[in-house]
């Protein structure tokens, strides 16, 4: 009996056992899986350095065929783009990575055309895009390149005191044209003084601070354009008069806009809030935090931009356009109508108080079905300059592509794009220096050995 007894509790324990195990198996198994299918992880860095953004979010999720993304290099190396790779595969069903080491497999990386090790290609369909770099920005580019089909030309206006693609001092363009390049857009510069006529091929129609007057065939030419479903973004400077900064009324150009429903104040925009001086600017650069609702800024809450040498504007929908405020100062700030005097005073009693509109967007309609004509128009143009159109403090770059992926009928790709790694180096003056090494390297030693004496001093 006794045995009998012995060999059930053995019997017991051994089913018991086996049933945690095959517990233990399932719960483990369970949440490898769920690990597995939904990757979840939190970036503490202050720039979310370690995080994908908005933008390369929005497009991996709403993928609706299949992309590949091929990494060619060592095998050893692998590890280093399995950091970002893995956050756009993690991201949708849709996108698989494959990674290839080109001296294993030379016969496919020759057919592929793999010059150097490091090379990114991503695939849709027959298409193939390059990524230039194991960074979000290229590979995102990238993946924009192959997903959109058709050019997109941005034709830039010349021949009245524009802006130039190709001035690469503070004031010019040529980091815009290089931000447009980089986003799937060719650049092309017009004149339409020499042929009053917007070339068919352009998307979107640049016109950046003309500072002389427009002649009534360009300002038709412009008119015609929008109003038969063109797209232009229209940057008007205040009408300077100092010496040495002249910018002409424009009246023609600004009479057109007026019947679109966009009237632009003759006067300057200053802001007396003093939050410009923590980005080292004066009150003649005005920073913006208050955005409307329109798409262009539904994603820049919290974003600042700022806006030199602005102008002011009122916005009314007219018989076919209707217009929308994108942004606007703050309430500490005033509208001067002295543009010929260099110094910046203020008059409260004369000059209007904020705040006020500084950029609208709106749209036409042509009564074609199908076709809708839009147009942006900002009250300056130095803040898509290359002074501060890369800037990393604030959004200018961000607001920029908003409103050219809007104009383009591209809204899937308004959103807030890939970060620049921030410089977050330590400068310490030789004050300082002397400070922490004395403290590190002589004090803290210093109070370990009289702790230790008083400790020996106390028990002795």
């Amino acid at each position: 009996m006794k045995f009998q007894w012995l060999k059930a509790r053995q019997t017991r324990y051994t089913a018991y056992a086996t049933v945690y195990i095959l517990v233990i198996i399932s719960v483990l198994s369970g949440a490898n899986f769920l690990a597995n299918r939904h990757n979840k992880s939190y970036d503490s860095t202050a720039n979310k350095r370690f995080s994908l953004s908005d933008q390369t979010e929005k497009i991996v999720r709403g993928l609706t065929q299949d992309v590949k993304i091929y990494y060619f290099d060592r095998t050893s190396e692998f590890s280093r783009a399995r950091d970002l790779l893995d956050r756009y595969d993690n991201l949708s069903t849709k996108l698989r990575i494959e990674y290839i080491d080109p001296y294993k497999k030379p016969q496919l990386a020759r057919t592929m055309g793999v010059r150097t090790e490091g090379t990114i290609f991503v695939e849709v369909g027959v298409k193939r895009e390059e990524a230039k770099s194991l960074s979000e920005e290229e590979i995102t580019g990238a993946l924009i390149r192959a997903l959109k089909t058709g050019d997109r030309v941005a034709c830039a206006v010349s021949g009245s005191g524009e802006r130039s693609f190709d001035d690469t001092d503070r004031s010019g363009f040529s980091e815009m044209k290089g931000i447009l390049e980089k986003n799937n857009y060719k650049t092309q510069v017009i004149s339409l003084l020499e042929k009053p006529e917007v070339p068919q091929e352009c998307t979107v129609l640049i016109i950046a601070g003309p500072t002389k007057d427009y002649m009534a065939p360009q300002v038709n030419a412009i008119k015609t354009f929008v109003e038969n479903g063109g797209r232009a973004l229209i940057m008007m400077d205040p009408a300077l008069k100092m010496r040495g900064q002249e910018t002409a009324d424009n009246p023609e150009l600004v009479k057109l806009l007026a019947g679109w429903g966009v009237s632009l104040n003759n006067d300057l925009v200053l802001d007396t809030s003093g939050v410009g001086q923590l980005f080292g600017l004066g009150p003649e650069v005005p920073l913006v935090s208050n955005y409307g609702s329109q798409p262009i800024v539904r994603e820049m809450k919290g974003i600042a931009t700022v806006f030199p040498l602005v102008r002011s504007m009122e916005i009314k929908s007219a018989d076919k356009t209707s217009v929308e405020m994108l942004f606007e100062t703050s309430e500490n700030s005033f509208a001067t109508t002295r543009l010929s005097s260099p110094a910046i005073e203020l008059d409260p009693r004369r000059d209007k108080k904020g705040p006020f509109t500084l950029a609208a967007a709106g749209t036409y309609n042509t009564e074609k079905e199908g076709t809708q004509g839009r147009f942006v128009v900002v009250g300056s143009s130095s803040w898509a300059g290359n002074s501060f159109l890369p800037a990393r403090s604030v959004g200018n770059r961000d607001l920029f592509l908003n409103m050219m992926n809007w104009l383009s009928s591209d809204e899937d790709l308004i959103s807030i794009r890939p970060k620049e790694p921030q410089d977050r180096r330590l400068s310490l003056t030789r004050a300082q220096m002397s400070r922490v090494f004395y403290s590190s390297v002589v004090g803290l030693p210093l109070l370990i050995l009289l702790g230790g004496f008083g400790v020996w001093w106390k028990r002795r």
